[in-house]
């Protein structure tokens, strides 16, 4: 009777995910609705992708610490952080689950170790990705745009090179006029 107050179980929300990916997976067609179901699992690809990103520089920290006290300690270490097929993003008014395949989330998660453990500077990271979101793009999709990912990221490195531009500008070199940002 009050079926509209009643939430959805993660596990049957997770399910649904699931299947909304391999069914737009699936798609064959080309219509203008196959493409637009295409382009709105892109964009929750994307976010599923700096999510998953994040979470493996975040959760590598934290375990980086706990290592570090589990050595102070005299203790075993603990266990290396795993990554989610799925995340909770935000769509418009409401949290929806996304999936992803494992294979592309344990890449997505490392990368994000990696460039917390400064193995991966934050262009090289960038370009990881995007070459992980380019795979997702075309071959699972079937998109004819890859869609961007670490976005954040590449404001913040955009960031960087304009203030290192007005450092230099203020201390009489000229600015670079290549546009290119160096690593």
């Amino acid at each position: 009777m009050f079926s509209f107050f009643s939430r959805n179980k993660p596990e049957d929300e997770m399910r649904r995910a699931v299947a909304a990916f391999e069914k737009v997976a699936s798609i064959q067609s080309d219509s203008r609705d196959a493409r637009s179901m295409r382009l709105r699992m892109g964009l929750i690809c994307r976010a599923h992708l700096d999510k998953t990103f994040i979470a493996g520089a975040e959760q590598t920290a934290a375990w980086q610490e706990h290592a570090r006290q589990a050595l102070l300690d005299d203790q075993p270490l603990p266990d290396l952080p795993k990554p989610s097929k799925f995340q909770k993003i935000r769509s418009g008014e409401t949290d929806i689950y996304a999936y992803l395949p494992e294979e592309f989330v344990t890449e997505a998660f490392g990368l994000g170790a990696r460039y917390q453990k400064m193995e991966l500077s934050a262009p090289k990271a960038i370009e990881a990705m995007q070459a992980l979101a380019n795979q997702i793009s075309y071959y699972e999709l079937r998109l004819q745009e890859p869609f961007q990912v670490l976005d954040f990221l590449r404001e913040e490195l955009a960031a960087e090179a304009a203030l290192l531009a007005a450092a230099q500008d203020s201390e009489g070199h000229p600015p670079s006029t290549d546009g290119q940002v160096s690593a």
